[in-house]
């Protein structure tokens, strides 16, 4: 019997271990289902890459509604503070290259230069570089201020050149081109205008030109007879034609224009400008062209031109990709069909995109002496 009782007793124990487990009132199960640790793993596994790349989405698309709301901010920014466009027209905030002495001209291998600094109105200094022919090399070195003064008398042509924006009269290839310049005979005389480089004062268009007429006349007391020539170069040819167009009107012209990588006027300058994001914008013209002329900034060089008494030269490069090559174009049919040149010699070179001089490397050409003669 109580073996009997004992196999009963275990196959209810069986019986009842094989049982489904009894339902709670709520028909649920009253223990919950776990899934196996595997297969819990690989869930968590493809959730993790899903959220990944959620997650980079999201910052993606917050990065693109950021940029897209600067974008748009940008020119109602600009159109409310004029002075923001003026300062990208200018750039004279940007000083390369950096960490350069202007004092010291002779470390950029300028040995035959002079530093000075002249005052062209009440708390303006701007500072001047003359550069003396290959001739007077020699004569030129541990001499002061005065000798080179005095050298402008010799019997060498003088080139007054007039840079662009950005940078300083130190930058790399406007050195390269006083350089070639004096090698081939002529005295060189730049500065920095005002709010440029090391000069002091705030910078303006009329600003500009005052400076360059003020080096100007400083050139001319002491030059005597000999040629003097003004080069103007980028935005230094919008300067070059105001003051020839002054110095005309007065009747004391310069020898000679040239005018290197130039424009027609500073709105279709901006316009052109390669690196104008905004020029297809609704409105550009009311948001960042016509801030620059309430600024007073115009480098009229089209206007100029009709007013211009002297030979000029244009020089531009095809492959030009801060001015386009289109603008010089336009400029020399302007004045070529202009009552002021005909009595004078207006000539455009033209240099092949395959050249690669683009927007300052002209001074490379082998072909630039006999240009210049």
């Amino acid at each position: 019997m109580r073996k009997r009782n004992e196999s009963v007793t275990v196959e209810h124990e069986r019986a009842a271990a094989a049982a489904p487990a009894p339902l709670d009132k709520g028909c649920s199960l009253r223990h919950s289902l776990r899934l196996p640790a595997t297969a819990a793993a690989a869930d968590t596994g493809m959730k993790r890459p899903l959220g990944r790349r959620y997650g980079l989405w999201f910052r993606l698309q917050k990065l693109i509604i950021w940029l897209l709301g600067v974008y748009i901010a940008i020119p109602f920014l600009v159109k409310l503070c004029p002075a923001i466009q003026a300062k990208l027209v200018f750039l004279n905030f940007v000083r390369v290259p950096y960490f350069i002495d202007l004092k010291r001209p002779q470390d950029q291998g300028l040995n035959h230069t002079c530093n000075y600094y002249l005052q062209p109105e009440e708390d303006v200094t701007i500072g001047v570089w003359h550069t003396v022919p290959a001739a007077l090399w020699k004569s030129a070195r541990g001499k002061d201020q005065l000798w080179f003064e005095d050298a402008l008398g010799s019997s060498h042509p003088v080139i007054l050149y007039l840079h662009g924006n950005a940078g300083t009269r130190g930058g790399d290839h406007r050195v390269e081109l006083y350089k070639v310049l004096s090698s081939l005979g002529y005295h060189v005389v730049t500065f920095d205008y005002r709010g440029w480089g090391d000069s002091i004062g705030s910078p303006s268009e009329r600003g500009m030109t005052y400076d360059a007429l003020h080096v100007f006349d400083w050139i001319k007391a002491r030059s005597g007879d000999n040629p003097v020539y003004i080069w103007g170069h980028s935005l230094g040819t919008g300067v070059a034609t105001n003051l020839v167009r002054r110095l005309c009107e007065r009747e004391t012209p310069p020898d000679a224009l040239i005018l290197e990588s130039p424009f027609t006027n500073i709105r279709e300058e901006a316009r052109s400008h390669p690196f104008s994001i905004y020029r297809y914008f609704p409105g550009f013209d009311w948001f960042f062209l016509d801030p620059i002329t309430t600024s007073g900034i115009k480098f009229a060089n089209d206007e100029n031109v009709k007013y211009i008494s002297c030979s000029l030269l244009i020089l531009h490069a095809e492959d030009d990709p801060v001015v386009p090559f289109h603008l010089g174009k336009k400029l020399y049919n302007i004045a070529a069909m202009s009552r002021s040149f005909r009595d004078y010699k207006v000539q455009f070179v033209p240099f092949h995109t395959d050249l690669g001089y683009r927007h300052k490397y002209i001074y490379r050409s082998p072909e630039l002496p006999r240009i210049l003669r």
